[in-house]
């Protein structure tokens, strides 16, 4: 992959491009998660079973721009802002249409924690993304197991992973993080959507890039139409 750092609809945005992929990973990116972008691209592109171009674009307010309404917060006073509309609005009007992608090329949305979460919902409002990867996604936010209850995706492939001391919180909202991805995967099989679940050794804060490309790695897997092991 070559990297460059470009402009792209109004956005300052990181691609990690090949030469003739066969499909586009997006990934919203907060400014902590950075550092490990370009380790990701590396395993994503040492690992995959094909080309694939890698488009970060950057979340600037973490808890507006990805959560999908208000809600009361996990840490801190803040509660989340609720504006995930208007991000994937963009990405939909304003990001696909600047990439100038053929109109056959798969696109996989993906993305850790809250971005993780802005993922999943996203599968539920459009099928643009073959496939959606929800890396330690935040499925403790309020209500999220009401709306999953009530809605059915609109992908084909979800990747989930959970760090196995993820719950092991005093935090009473992240302490339902177990029985939440566990109760997603359920759903999404029983949507017919194909569907893992993958548990990561540790806790939330750790392994991010690592995790991150696993889940895209994946989706990609699924879309090349073969399986191929990655530790």
């Amino acid at each position: 992959m070559s990297q460059v750092a470009t402009d792209l609809a109004g956005k300052h945005c990181t691609i990690f491009s090949a030469d003739a992929p066969a499909c586009v990973l997006i990934q919203p990116t907060g400014a902590h998660e950075l550092a490990g972008l370009a380790e990701e691209a590396a395993q994503i592109q040492q690992h995959a079973p094909c080309d694939v171009t890698l488009v970060s674009f950057p979340v600037t307010d973490w808890n507006r721009e990805l959560s999908p309404w208000i809600a009361r917060p996990a840490f801190g006073s803040e509660p989340f802002g609720g504006n995930a509309g208007e991000t994937l609005r963009w990405i939909l009007e304003e990001l696909l249409p600047a990439l100038a992608l053929p109109k056959t090329m798969p696109c996989v949305l993906g993305g850790y924690s809250l971005a993780g979460l802005f993922s999943l919902w996203a599968a539920y409002q459009t099928n643009a993304f073959r496939a959606v990867a929800a890396c330690s996604p935040s499925v403790w936010f309020d209500d999220w197991d009401t709306y999953i209850a009530a809605h059915e995706p609109k992908t084909s492939h979800v990747y989930l992973s959970l760090g196995n001391k993820e719950h092991k919180t005093r935090n009473p909202l992240l302490r339902t993080g177990k029985a939440r991805i566990l109760a997603q995967a359920e759903r999404l099989t029983q949507c017919g959507v194909n569907t893992t679940l993958e548990w990561n050794s540790g806790n939330h804060f750790q392994d991010n890039a690592a995790r991150t490309a696993k889940g895209f790695l994946w989706c990609a897997e699924q879309l090349a139409g073969q399986e191929k092991p990655y530790a």
